[in-house]
């Protein structure tokens, strides 16, 4: 058994490419990774990460053949064994983030996750894994300063409009874009409880979807003087080749207001002709102005980084052992069970000869059933130590041995099984074990 996951994420798609992945592959993911052997999956799907996990065989081959046909082996990274457990951590913890550090992806990937569980997809292995993921990243945000602080362009952007004005609070914003920055600035922002939310966009049903997504306002984007006539703050973010809004648009604006206007400029080229600064009543900050800022954050988080993989590394050691320990469970159990069923049926029918030849009762039985279940304690106790110790030492070949020879020959254990196999210490039930065999 091993895990496994494939990765698609900002670091090497756009936006729009992954969500294109996404729409395509969701309704027919179990096809998709139905080229696996794999006994549980889960995925991981945000605007800017598409994640699918798997705990199977041979899972290398086929991630990388998954990736071939979605087309995407250019764009995809493939982790098994103990960096696709390292990957997830890290994926929690927010350091491998758009926003480094943003708190939203734990809750994504809980959400995630809990969905799987409840459509059947995932089992115990991912059940610990990602149960991990979250412990760990909550453990991160509360013991680093790794949320704290703007770190993206656009977050930064409002950042410093909140600084500039004093709050956002009441205020009414304008965005000037819907593209990947303008998705972050519109994210950035919704939360800071502006009057109202503008967004426009050449595309206008592009302004109308990330307007809905944040609660905003979709406006025609040939209708810009008039928005700029009754916003607070203009923060622009396209990817057009020219100024956008011009130094006639801004001076027609100004006519007819008489507070003053913020307009941050974080495109490049720059959306906002650079006269404009030259305007009373208008403050113009460029994405130079705002780099600083961005910067000076960065770097505070660059310093919590390490504490972060710090913790991240002291975590997935646990983690590894509790999955070593999972997978040893099985051939311990294996052997309980094999037991249990051979020693039930003896002493049940010496059970049975007792009774004939001495009419002992039932309270007989009772110690013969102690004594079988001390006899195999006793026996399998040094054999459970060194099954756990082999599973820690990655000996999985002894594993699968004793799962084959005290399973059914295919290395399952049989059903019907309740052995205690966490203490080490199954009890021996005759009746039962004689209704089994």
């Amino acid at each position: 058994m091993e895990i496994g996951c494939i990765t698609i994420s900002h670091k090497n798609a756009k936006v729009e490419e992954i969500e294109k992945i996404w729409l395509t592959v969701k309704p027919r993911l179990e096809d998709v990774i139905s080229k696996c052997s794999f006994s549980e999956y889960a995925y991981i799907f945000t605007c800017n990460r598409f994640e699918i996990y798997l705990v199977g065989e041979n899972l290398k081959s086929c991630l990388q053949d998954i990736a071939e046909e979605l087309g995407i082996t250019g764009k995809a990274e493939i982790f098994v064994g103990e960096s696709c457990l390292r990957h997830l951590l890290r994926v929690a913890s927010g350091i491998e983030s758009m926003i480094v550090g943003e708190e939203q992806i734990l809750g994504q990937v809980r959400q995630c996750f809990n969905l799987c569980r409840e459509g059947g997809q995932a089992g115990e292995v991912l059940e610990r894994v990602f149960g991990k993921a979250v412990q760990v990243g909550r453990r991160v945000r509360r013991e680093t300063a790794i949320s704290k602080g703007s770190v993206s362009i656009g977050s930064a952007a409002v950042e410093v409009a909140e600084r500039v004005l004093g709050t956002l609070k009441g205020k009414k914003a304008l965005l000037v874009g819907a593209g990947e920055m303008g998705t972050l600035v519109a994210k950035a922002i919704a939360g800071k409880e502006v009057e109202a939310v503008l967004i426009a966009n050449r595309t206008y049903e592009k302004a109308e979807e990330l307007a809905k997504r944040i609660g905003g306002v979709a406006v025609k984007f040939d209708k810009l003087v008039d928005y700029l006539k009754v916003c607070d703050v203009v923060i622009s973010a396209t990817s057009a080749p020219h100024a956008v809004i011009t130094r006639g648009d801004v001076e027609r604006a100004m006519r007819e207001r008489s507070q003053k206007l913020l307009i941050i400029d974080i495109a490049l080229p720059r959306d906002v002709d650079e006269s404009v600064a030259q305007l009373d009543g208008v403050e113009l900050l460029t994405i130079d102005d705002l780099r600083r800022i961005s910067e000076e954050n960065l770097a505070r988080r660059r310093e919590e980084i390490a504490k972060v993989e710090g913790i991240i590394e002291e975590e997935l050691e646990q983690l590894k052992l509790l999955l070593k320990d999972i997978s040893a469970r099985d051939a311990i159990a294996a052997m309980y069970s094999l037991a249990e069923r051979f020693v039930g049926e003896e002493v049940e029918e010496l059970y049975a000869k007792l009774n004939a030849r001495y009419g002992v009762s039932e309270d007989v039985k009772e110690i013969l059933n102690d004594f079988a279940n001390s006899l195999i304690k006793k026996f399998l106790r040094e054999p459970t130590v060194r099954l756990r110790e082999a599973a820690r030492k990655d000996e999985f070949h002894v594993i699968e041995s004793i799962k084959y020879v005290f399973g059914d020959g295919n290395g399952r254990v049989s059903e019907g099984k309740d052995a205690k196999v966490e203490e080490g210490k199954p009890e021996v039930d005759v009746q039962r074990s004689k209704a089994e065999s």
